[in-house]
């Protein structure tokens, strides 16, 4: 359910962004727009993916082959035909996890209305957050169900709170990572930059196994320049990886007042549970695990 509620909590975060006008139908309008924006460069950047990954596969082959061979490294493969014969063994492999494609197609299927199910729910909470609509039609104004819907709305609000004042701090993370990786690239002159930035954005979204993807094609191409850029790259990968996690601690960890220690064991957790959605989830539910116990009186 960590899709449903993510989609929900970054919807309403950018529904309210842009939010301009007394009527609130607008920034919905506007929202629909941003996503068709979305999805059209997402499309057109799938397309340049799939011409340039294989373009960049065939050039970076050979180096690491030569590399490997020159420092005695096996390799699973000695030219790009058996490397695409190595993935798809791979990926076979793999899938004795999975009962069948149909059940994966299933599993895909279901994040998608997640995701749908995510981006109304956002709308509907924006132009109404109300959950009883009945409230002046019932008999006891103060009723079981009228106090029950508060209580959610009111442990909602709080939550919501929680993720915005969380998320500002993380669009900073964001932005220091970004511009870090650009500079790097633009440094050392890396070629097609604008697909590898994206799909290193892409799949950084994915728990561990994204960021060993991403670590690997940037590699990749470190080697078509030469082995020290490669090796270059393998040290700033490692090393922005390590300072994501401290970035985190110490700027939300300031935003939300809490020590840097147990802001990092939260997003430690919150990966080992979750991945990356329990690093974005967990500063959240640190904070308003804070906000609802300051609340509550302590009993000597």
């Amino acid at each position: 359910m960590s899709t449903l509620l993510l989609t929900v909590l970054f919807s309403l975060f950018v529904i309210r962004k842009l939010h301009f006008t007394k009527s609130r139908w607008p920034a919905v309008g506007l929202f629909v727009v941003v996503l068709a924006l979305l999805g059209y460069g997402a499309v057109r950047f799938l397309q340049a993916a799939v011409v340039t990954m294989p373009a960049i596969a065939e050039q970076a082959v050979p180096s690491v082959i030569t590399f490997a061979e020159t420092h005695g490294i096996n390799l699973p493969f000695d030219d790009y035909e058996s490397l695409k014969g190595a993935v798809i063994a791979a990926v076979k492999e793999q899938t004795q996890y999975v009962n069948s494609a149909a059940t994966l197609a299933r599993g895909a299927s279901m994040q998608v209305l997640l995701f749908i199910a995510g981006l109304v729910v956002a709308a509907s909470l924006f132009l109404s957050g109300q959950i009883d609509l009945d409230r002046e039609r019932h008999a006891l104004q103060r009723n079981i169900y009228t106090a029950a819907g508060d209580e959610v709305s009111e442990r909602f609000r709080l939550f919501y709170e929680s993720f915005e004042t969380v998320l500002g701090a993380q669009v900073v993370i964001s932005a220091v990572n970004a511009t870090l990786t650009v500079i790097f690239m633009l440094v050392v002159g890396l070629p097609h930059a604008p697909v590898i930035f994206g799909i290193a954005f892409l799949c950084g979204l994915l728990p561990i196994v994204g960021n060993l993807i991403s670590n690997t094609i940037i590699v990749a191409v470190g080697f078509l320049i030469s082995p020290a850029t490669a090796l270059a790259a393998l040290v700033f990968l490692v090393a922005i990886h390590k300072l994501e996690y401290f970035l985190n601690s110490k700027i939300i960890g300031l935003r939300i007042r809490n020590p840097l220690w147990l802001t990092l064991v939260a997003i430690i957790v919150g990966e080992h549970l979750m991945g990356i959605p329990g690093i974005a989830l967990a500063p959240v539910v640190l904070h308003y695990i804070k906000v609802e116990a300051t609340r509550v009186p302590a009993v000597a």
